[in-house]
């Protein structure tokens, strides 16, 4: 019997969905459970608060992952790279699972390792060349566009409320790894001891 894909909405530029997704990864090679594997599905904050992500502030939140939860990820990020829009590499990851769902889910992994990674600035077409070329994709520009848009309306239709949420088990988990708050101005970090443990149950439940 195959193993539904677990589903994530998910903004590339999303510090917090890359720690979140590189620690389901990370169980599941533990688990040896090749048969889970992941849907990242777009939910492109620029569109959902009507502005691109500002540099600085991710670099903030970066800082504070870094020094907290993630001193692990991050190693080359750097905010003057950081995109000036998802969009070019939402369209990229969509015509990765165009071809299917295991080269979609690589790509979207890629295109994350390359931002936070790497620092570099997915929103370059050189950059999202090589990254399609490694994998074999080729993107339609328009369909991919409207496969973004219908994928974010989708996603509101559901009920998504923010990046990263996703849906296992018929049950949805916003931010499942992390407890996030601001105490007085400062941004604060900390893994969420609670959620995490049942969440990544969930996702690989037989």
């Amino acid at each position: 019997m195959t193993t539904p894909p677990l589903e994530v909405y998910a903004d590339i530029g999303c510090p917090f969905a890359h720690v979140g997704l590189r620690r389901l990864v990370a169980r599941r090679e533990e688990l040896g459970r090749a048969d889970v594997v992941l849907r990242v599905r777009a939910w492109p904050l620029e569109l959902v608060n009507g502005q691109p992500l500002d540099p600085a502030f991710i670099a903030e939140e970066v800082e504070v992952l870094r020094d907290t939860v993630a001193p692990d990820l991050f190693v080359g990020f750097s905010e003057a790279a950081f995109p000036g829009s998802s969009l070019p590499a939402m369209d990229l990851v969509q015509a990765a699972y165009a071809v299917d769902v295991t080269t979609g889910e690589r790509v979207s992994l890629a295109v994350r390792t390359a931002l936070f990674e790497e620092g570099r600035d997915v929103a370059d077409p050189a950059v999202l060349a090589e990254i399609a070329a490694a994998q074999g994709v080729t993107v339609d520009p328009v369909g991919a566009r409207a496969a973004v848009l219908a994928e974010w309306e989708a996603g509101r239709e559901r009920g998504v409320r923010g990046s990263p949420e996703f849906l296992v088990g018929g049950e949805a988990w916003f931010c499942p790894v992390l407890d996030i708050a601001r105490v007085d101005g400062e941004l604060q970090v900390r893994v969420d001891e609670t959620t995490m443990p049942r969440f990544l149950d969930a996702c690989f439940a037989d």
